[in-house]
């Protein structure tokens, strides 16, 4: 399939060898992250049930402000290096997880769209202060190195699918859904289990996942020719693919709890809302997963 490469294609190639290159650095601790899938719920340890109610709490802040999902890619990222390095009490969580948001949407998002601490912290009904945030923040920062760019599972899914986009004949380019497929690894992002992976498997699992359902050999040709270039053993494609599977059903079901963007909704309503600067007071509908373009 990528035999003939267009000019196009080997722009994006040499993307994906660059991100390919850098993929091991600035990534989770897997011996920190099974300490923290092992520990009970006492009430005072890290688990991944609390890790997995930041996270969401971070997709409805993400959501909250329109922010791109690159921005809540790499504060998930930030965290779990975060926490696999170090100890944390439940009760500092919140204050990490805003500051590995902060961190993150300063990094990605354009100036005059990365709101104030106080608004962050009031919209997100915390009660710490300014100061305890910029504390943890600079905290965070020593922990990971002052390295807070990373390849995350975002951009190989973008770099992937426009590969596969740029190398389909014309009639075939509708048949993935990219908005179905970011939904998919948002939902991805909210098991610990899944920053354990490379971020190109995950990218190409949940593509694989998807391409699998289509039944279509232009788009199988190019899941396998990307399996090989990025040098993905068909065991781990296919385990994690499994895993994604079920984690996608999981969350389409009831029994799931999803980002809860309604609790902002009220927090903002009133004078508040009045408070806040019109440049990033925008409410957006928490994303379900689209339906299959057939």
């Amino acid at each position: 399939m990528i035999e003939v490469l267009t000019t196009d294609s080997q722009k994006l190639l040499h993307q994906l060898n660059t991100l390919l290159e850098q993929e091991s650095r600035c990534q989770p601790k897997v011996f920190g992250l099974r300490l923290i899938e092992s520990a009970h719920d006492n009430g005072l340890r890290m688990t991944a049930r609390l890790r997995d109610f930041e996270v969401k709490d971070l997709l409805s802040l993400t959501q909250f402000f329109g922010f791109d999902t690159e921005t809540f890619s790499l504060a998930v990222n930030l965290l779990d290096r975060f926490l696999s390095k170090m100890k944390v009490q439940p009760k500092h969580l919140g204050c990490v997880g805003l500051s590995c948001f902060y961190l993150a949407v300063k990094s990605i998002e354009e100036e005059r769209n990365v709101p104030l601490a106080t608004d962050l912290i009031r919209i997100s009904q915390y009660r710490f202060t300014v100061s305890d945030l910029m504390r943890m923040e600079k905290i965070v920062l020593e922990k990971v190195c002052w390295k807070v760019k990373a390849t995350t599972a975002f951009q190989f899914l973008q770099l992937y699918y426009s590969l596969i986009q740029e190398n389909l004949p014309f009639e075939r380019r509708n048949s993935l859904n990219f908005e179905r497929l970011e939904a998919q690894l948002k939902a991805c992002h909210c098991r610990i289990i899944f920053s354990k992976a490379k971020p190109s498997v995950l990218a190409l699992s949940i593509i694989a996942l998807e391409v699998q359902a289509q039944k279509c050999i232009e788009l199988t040709e190019g899941v396998e020719c990307l399996q090989k270039h990025s040098k993905i053993n068909s065991r781990d494609l296919t385990f994690w693919q499994e895993l994604v599977c079920k984690c996608l059903t999981e969350y389409s079901s009831n029994k799931c709890s999803k980002p809860n963007v309604q609790k902002l909704k009220w927090i903002v309503s009133g004078r508040t809302a009045r408070q806040l600067k019109h440049s990033y007071y925008r409410i957006t509908h928490l994303p379900t997963i689209p339906e299959t373009v057939s």
